[in-house]
């Protein structure tokens, strides 16, 4: 790093985003979390206008007139809209120097999912130079999720982490700074959402937002039978008669809707720790599963992976905030924990 770039470090602040599938989070060093808001963006498709990015425009999801569209750039937590994402971005960078005003161009880190290619990577470290960062990296989710939720990643000794968020569920095993195994699914909670649109189709013919599904499943969503099971009403339009119709449903039917990507969840987490090497087993065996992301609120998970597994299994403290918490503690320990992050390092000069 150059004088002119430590200067720059000194002055400006440091961000770390985690650019989900739902949700973006960005952090701002030595300030803790300063954005939480949903990765969507409304356009009007006539101009090419952005109209509103994050909540403003999740308010707009599924109520927009024909001209405008509300689009999610990020599906299953890779990059499906380019120019839309680098908008994103912007929009998140800007809007934490417009808090924290200094020289605007910000060293950035970025977490990303585990399995994606090199030129999703390629993509993601465009868009955050495009988007005003003079320096930007990368640091894969499980990593960054362990170290906010307070494993010894550095420490010669196994940790699993199991990252479940909207697009993708990442489980890693990690040891000494790096990822030993790891897995990479495209399931997550969108496609639990998924999961219940289609038993709402199939069992009732009715035909339900997908938004609508998310709110059903965090009221009465769960992986293991619980002592008070519930009833919630679905609410759509009949699709024999295209009327609007609701219909009482228990919670064990919910439960049932959500089984086939709890058990790939399951399946995954179980083929990693079968690659695992046995020594690194022993030391997860002692310390247990950690789960993160969104998906570790689903109620009784925990409960499902350890009787899956037959090990201990703890849900992170704030599992929603573990991965930009991980990227913060990694931009104020750079010098300890630079090994961490993605190897290949992309890099523009200030204009």
């Amino acid at each position: 790093m150059g004088i002119f770039d430590g200067l720059l470090g000194l002055l400006s602040h440091d961000v770390g985003i985690d650019l989900g599938t739902a949700n973006t989070l960005v952090t701002v060093r030595h300030r803790g979390i300063v954005i939480s808001e949903p990765s969507v963006v409304a356009m009007d498709t006539r101009t090419k206008r952005v109209l509103a990015i994050g909540a403003e425009a999740k308010r707009m999801v599924g109520r927009t007139p024909a001209n405008i569209v509300a689009i999610r750039p990020l599906r299953d937590g890779v990059i499906s809209d380019f120019d839309v994402t680098e908008q994103m971005i912007r929009y998140f960078i800007q809007k934490v120097h417009d808090r924290y005003a200094r020289i605007p161009r910000p060293r950035v880190l970025v977490g990303i999912p585990s399995g994606v290619t090199e030129v999703e990577k390629r993509a993601v470290r465009d868009a955050t130079i495009n988007a005003g960062a003079r320096w930007a990296r990368l640091i894969e989710e499980p990593m960054a999720a362990a170290i906010g939720a307070g494993l010894p990643v550095s420490e010669p000794t196994g940790s699993l982490i199991v990252d479940i968020g909207g697009g993708t569920t990442e489980v890693a095993v990690i040891s000494l700074g790096g990822i030993v195994v790891s897995r990479s699914i495209r399931i997550g909670g969108d496609e639990m959402d998924v999961d219940i649109v289609g038993f709402a189709r199939r069992e009732y013919n009715l035909l339900m937002g997908e938004r609508t599904a998310e709110e059903i499943k965090i009221a009465v969503g769960s992986a293991y039978p619980t002592p008070d099971e519930r009833t919630v009403t679905f609410r759509g339009r009949d699709l024999l008669t295209g009327l609007p119709r609701s219909v009482e449903v228990s919670s064990e039917q919910i439960r049932e809707a959500l089984e086939p990507s709890v058990m790939q969840i399951i399946d995954a987490i179980k083929e990693t720790i079968e690659e695992t090497p046995p020594e690194l087993v022993a030391d997860i065996m002692d310390q247990g599963i950690v789960l993160a992301g969104g998906g570790a609120l689903l109620i009784g998970l925990d409960k499902r992976v350890a009787e899956a597994t037959q090990m201990p299994v703890h849900i992170a403290d704030d599992p929603l905030t573990c991965v930009v918490r991980g990227t913060g503690r990694v931009l104020e320990e750079l010098d300890t924990l630079e090994r961490v992050m993605v190897s290949e390092q992309f890099s523009r000069a200030p204009r």
